[in-house]
């Protein structure tokens, strides 16, 4: 058998077994088949560090111009639209990269801190008073609310539109069982949100006020601004990748933390090591475990020659527990060494501009919640993973909780 030969093991991002547990197939992807090819789905794939290391620093051969989805609807010359800079090469990324930068800072994610901690202690307050009367949705009543009321929140979206905007957000990632591209309902949803987008841009415009929106229309550098399709394609990879992704590592959290209460008891008398659980967890299972590149040109490895415009995939979900690079990746060990290997947010020149803000997310929920609990179990045969050929993650964790 070659590297990139024809192997009895099929990867298929869109099979449910694959989706319950995908490190078995990763495994020996990486032992037998480290270049991967499916003839059937018409792609490559990459499962080593390493490799999966030098795919994303590679932005001149792996381009990202026709998106970072395998789903057919997401891919094309059309995924900017909604993907933003994520879905150009440069000069284009760059341009609108450094001209989102100049709103989306550092600094405006420090101030939000306050209101990501309030925002955060109401759904809490929530899921604690159900929770006193048996099991909750960890998902459905805390993690799959607040990070998309975070973004409302740094957008400027008024506080009673935003279970609106919310449920627009979540239409946009629904699927059900069985679809592998885009469903009506989804690209109903998209329009929705576009829309009501579109009107608050226009408002901005009229009347300016202190938010992301109004910060990005004022974005300027030697004249050159963002025009309003590109302002609102910006708004739009809000939702789709900083929402659900958030949304999934915070449900992981809790998950591997049940799973490992070893590793999780420390925490409750030291939330000072909270940090170091969201890192792990963003090793052990990324939320982003698949990302597509277009190759240009041509690419040759593992004596392999990949023609141009073929469709390469980046296995971060993978490349996290190589064993080449971590010890005994296939334990949950909060506080491991982890520093640059991590790549749950990309590397190089699209490395995500939004990772700040998903940890101090992180942090701050996680750090809160454990306040206020001294304990609680997953309802693990009731639980419901998300089917998605490129994010891991719940889409219910009913889970009991023990006050304190």
């Amino acid at each position: 058998m070659t590297t990139a030969g024809t192997w009895e093991v099929l990867l298929d991002p869109y099979d449910y077994d694959f989706h319950e547990d995908p490190y078995p197939y990763y495994q020996r992807l990486r032992d037998e088949a480290p270049l991967y090819r499916n003839e059937e789905l018409g792609f490559w794939a990459l499962s080593r560090h390493s490799d999966v290391l030098a795919g994303f620093r590679n932005s001149t051969t792996l381009s990202n111009k026709f998106g970072v989805s395998l789903d057919p609807a997401s891919r094309g010359p059309h995924a900017s639209k909604t993907m933003s800079f994520l879905a150009m090469d440069d000069p284009s990324h760059l341009r609108l990269r450094t001209l989102v930068s100049k709103g989306f800072t550092p600094r405006r994610i420090r101030e939000l801190e306050p209101r990501v901690t309030e925002i955060a202690t109401q759904h809490l307050d929530v899921l604690m008073e159900k929770g006193t009367d048996g099991t909750v949705d960890y998902v459905g009543d805390f993690a799959g609310k607040l990070p998309m009321d975070v973004i409302s929140e740094l957008m400027g979206v008024p506080v009673p539109d935003r279970d609106q905007v919310r449920a627009w957000a979540d239409g946009v990632m629904h699927r059900e069982d069985g679809v592998t591209d885009v469903p009506a309902e989804a690209i109903e949803a998209s329009l929705n949100l576009i829309v009501y987008y579109q009107e608050m841009v226009a408002e901005r415009r009229k009347k300016p006020t202190d938010d992301l929106t109004t910060a990005l229309l004022e974005a300027e550098i030697d004249g050159d601004r963002l025009t309003d399709d590109e302002v609102l394609g910006f708004m739009f990879l809000m939702v789709i990748a900083g929402n659900e992704t958030t949304t999934k590592l915070l449900a992981n959290a809790a998950f591997w933390g049940h799973r490992n209460p070893d590793q999780l008891s420390p925490l409750y008398d030291d939330l000072d090591r909270i940090p170091l659980w969201v890192e792990e967890t963003l090793r052990y299972d990324t939320s982003s475990q698949i990302l597509a590149r277009t190759v240009a040109g041509e690419l040759t490895l593992y004596d392999t020659t990949i023609p141009d415009g073929d469709v390469l995939l980046l296995l971060p979900g993978s490349a996290h527990r190589d064993e080449r690079v971590f010890e005994d990746p296939d334990d949950y060990v909060i506080g491991r060494e982890i520093g640059s290997k991590l790549m749950s947010f990309g590397s190089g020149a699209h490395f995500c501009l939004g990772a700040h803000l998903a940890r101090m997310e992180a942090r701050v929920a996680l750090a809160e919640w454990f306040k206020r609990i001294r304990g609680y179990d997953v309802d693990e045969a009731n639980s419901v993973r998300v089917h998605s050929s490129n994010v891991r993650g719940f889409a219910h964790l009913p889970i009991s909780i023990q006050a304190r």
